[in-house]
């Protein structure tokens, strides 16, 4: 990205899903809803065991599963999270339907679930954006709604809407590239883009599937709401590596982008559309592919953005946490300290992994740290189905 006029990543917003639950809380709620299902299934076996299976189940979700320390709570906007009486359920009435509803019903609730979300992330005095940009790839529904929104708002002589789905945990860095297109196309020195993700992961459990690796994608994933404006920055010139002037609004200034798809990766990460819910493959290989480029990746995207490799060993980096060991494995191999990585693990720790909307998290989290001084360069990396690897270069200020 390249720009005479400096590109302002700021004004986060984030909508908390209403139901907290804690690291046991999730583990014997997974177990029930597992015992339920298999139960369900093997309804005509007299001599099957629902409570041994329970257990066993429980000592698998602790086994491969995050731990508690490692992510503390998930949070779900559905009413039926860890509620274990299954009976008379809408979204998971495993008694009578083991894998739980279908698709059609889980995208009717997550239309509804993101037009309150959206709601509330919009004030009533609101100005209208010129760009709506929704990411999401954990539910659709068309109108969408930003486009409910728009049309409530009355916003539809004033507000464009793009609907950027379906590329995983990553699609925040290419939306906002998109966003920056949209500001260089635009004369208006005022333009402003919004960025709003509506992830809600937690929609998606399918309770007959007990595969280690279903066991971890279960007890990771949650939900997530947040929106951000993308305008032009009030710098009047960007120096290298040092801001010329400052600004009152605190937030990054944009310095560039890189994608890469790293080879022989495409079984790796999944994210495909089943009966009874997205269906996800989250493989092993997934942190030593990673590993296998992230050095020549970082030195291509300092490159990118006119810097050199080692202006990145004292940055503050923003990680998705796609899981506990992706953290773990980009810590020893970039030999980080740990202040480096504190704002991905805590999101990881309080609020699980989010889908596209934990980066913004994260971002959200470090602007709050006062320990983290103006002009301090902000390495932000993502991972997501291909397998593709994203970064961006953004100072803080």
């Amino acid at each position: 990205m390249r720009s005479s006029s400096p590109l302002f990543l700021h004004n986060f917003r984030i909508h908390l899903p209403k139901n907290l639950g804690t690291h046991e809380q999730n583990v014997q709620w997974l177990a029930a809803a597992h015992a339920q299902a298999e139960a369900t299934l093997r309804k005509d076996e007299p001599d099957f065991d629902q409570s041994a299976f329970r257990r066993q189940i429980e000592r698998y979700i602790r086994r491969f599963g995050p731990s508690p320390e490692a992510v503390g709570g998930r949070r779900s906007d559905i009413d039926e999270f860890l509620d274990e009486e299954f009976e008379n359920k809408k979204l998971f009435p495993l008694h009578q339907k083991p894998e739980g509803a279908g698709l059609g019903l889980r995208m009717d609730v997550f239309a509804e679930m993101a037009d309150n979300a959206v709601k509330s992330l919009y004030t009533t005095d609101e100005a209208a954006p010129n760009e709506i940009l929704h990411v999401t790839c954990t539910g659709y529904a068309s109108p969408s709604a930003p486009q409910k929104l728009v049309e409530q708002r009355q916003w539809n002589e004033q507000t464009h809407i793009t609907h950027v789905y379906h590329m995983g945990c990553y699609a925040s860095l290419p939306a906002i590239r998109i966003a920056a297109g949209y500001l260089a196309s635009s004369n208006s020195p005022d333009v402003r883009a919004d960025l709003v993700h509506t992830e809600i992961c937690t929609l998606h459990l399918n309770p007959t599937r007990h595969d280690a690796e279903q066991l971890v994608v279960q007890s990771l994933f949650a939900d997530g709401y947040v929106r951000y404006s993308l305008t032009r920055s009030p710098l009047v010139e960007l120096a290298r590596g040092e801001l010329v002037e400052s600004v009152e609004t605190a937030g990054f200034i944009l310095l560039g982008f890189l994608e890469r798809l790293i080879p022989d990766s495409l079984p790796d990460i999944g994210w495909i559309p089943g009966d009874f819910g997205m269906r996800m493959t989250l493989s092993r290989h997934v942190p030593d592919k990673i590993a296998a480029v992230l050095e020549s990746f970082l030195i291509a995207l300092a490159a990118e953005c006119g810097l050199a490799r080692e202006d990145l060993n004292n940055a503050v980096y923003a990680v998705h946490p796609g899981g506990p060991r992706i953290l773990d494995k980009v810590s020893e191999w970039l030999h980080l300290e740990p202040s480096q990585l504190q704002a991905s693990r805590k999101v990881l720790l309080e609020r699980g992994n989010m889908s596209s909307a934990t980066l913004p998290h994260i971002w959200a989290g470090i602007l709050e740290d006062t320990t983290v001084p103006s002009n301090t360069l902000i390495v932000s990396l993502a991972f997501g189905p291909g397998l593709t690897i994203y970064g961006s270069l953004m100072r803080r200020v």
